[in-house]
């Protein structure tokens, strides 16, 4: 997987449209948040995103570098939350996620604190 990819998977979360997001996923993939519990399934992954935009503004993701192992792609952001009001809050995170035969992604793994995102 190129960085080029990389990049289009973050421009997809990016683009605050969760069905953008859910066309790079296999049907019956997992997204994990943290230690959220498991969102299982396209649908499932689009209805999650789409209550979590409902909780900000929108995101920017900011690649600091990604490496792929086989399947396996790792990439360390910086993501700006623009917050429900208008203040920005940014935070370091790290994703993984796995990548089928297709180009399709089948298991998408999140790992942030998103405590300054939500702070009063």
């Amino acid at each position: 997987m190129s960085h080029d990819v990389v990049r289009r998977v973050f421009q997809a979360v990016d683009s605050f449209d969760p069905d953008t997001f859910a066309e790079l996923l296999a049907e019956d993939a997992t997204l994990v948040f943290g230690n959220a519990e498991p969102m299982v399934g396209r649908h499932a992954v689009a209805a999650g995103l789409r209550t979590f935009y409902s909780t900000i503004g929108g995101l920017r993701h900011r690649i600091v570098r990604d490496w792929q192992v086989g399947a396996d792609t790792i990439a360390e952001t910086e993501v700006t939350y623009r917050r429900l009001d208008g203040k920005d809050a940014a935070v370091v995170a790290v994703s993984i996620w796995r990548t089928r035969d297709d180009g399709l992604i089948s298991d998408y793994r999140i790992f942030a604190d998103l405590a300054p995102v939500h702070e009063a």
